[in-house]
């Protein structure tokens, strides 16, 4: 079962509502959510990963709610968030941060030892595992987040906006590891470039000041692009058709 939203409603203080009355089952598979940036994509993020808490309505997974003390644990074991901005220990290595992070997730010091190397071979770092976060490029330090995630065995991985800096061979690299994750993980990505789009995708999410748009699969999603787009222009051409379109 999907993460399911339940007529939520967010707000800042001193700001008007970011999301109300948002319902959505967040698909199986690996998922991409677009949106330019303002829509609320990291609002929603946030919620499912349990760092927020909706003012009304509910978030779940699998019968555990963020709204319950009792579930929350349980809940954080298996959605993982990975932030727009990362944060690490100072001077730790790739493996002691990726073991620290399954630490704090409730394993014992030896399991999350053992785990972490196996979490970094996963998004092919397993050779840098010693190396200083420092020392990484800002794409690895990214890769190590998804470790992060992994290492706990999270069912989900919540990513905002990863690819944020990459150029595009970090990209892509990026996203095949992603698609070469076990099926049993499920992904959220959000961005706002369609360059994201890769072929790893089952399904597109649009958000537009607050709200859906578009929940469909990639080939859906594909089929609003304008009559005579190219190829290459058909993930940015239905883009703008789905975003422009709702706005008019």
């Amino acid at each position: 079962m999907p993460i399911q939203f339940s007529s939520c409603a967010f707000g800042y203080r001193r700001r008007r509502r970011v999301i109300r009355r948002f319902h959505c089952l967040i698909p199986q598979g690996r998922t991409v959510f677009l949106g330019p940036n303002g829509a609320g994509k990291s609002t929603v993020l946030g919620l499912a990963a349990s760092a927020l808490a909706p003012q009304t309505g509910s978030v779940s997974y699998q019968g555990l709610a963020t709204g319950d003390r009792r579930a929350l644990s349980a809940y954080r074991r298996r959605v993982a968030w990975m932030p727009q901005h990362l944060s690490a220990v100072p001077g730790l290595t790739a493996r002691e941060q990726v073991a620290y992070v399954g630490w704090l997730k409730g394993m014992s010091r030896a399991e999350a030892w053992d785990r972490s190397l196996r979490a970094l071979q996963q998004v092919e770092l397993g050779d840098r595992s010693n190396d200083k976060i420092g020392q990484l490029s800002g794409g690895q330090q990214r890769r190590v987040g998804v470790a992060q995630s992994l290492v706990h065995g999270a069912e989900v991985l919540l990513l905002d906006e990863p690819t944020a800096g990459m150029d595009p061979r970090q990209r892509t690299v990026f996203h095949e590891i992603l698609g070469n994750l076990p099926r049993s993980v499920h992904v959220l990505l959000s961005t706002h470039d369609t360059a994201d789009l890769e072929s790893v995708y089952d399904n597109v999410l649009v958000l537009l000041d607050g709200r859906l748009t578009f929940q469909g699969t990639v080939d859906d999603f594909l089929s609003h692009a304008a009559p005579g787009a190219t190829p290459g222009r058909q993930a940015d051409s239905a883009y703008h058709v789905l975003t422009e379109g709702s706005r008019a």
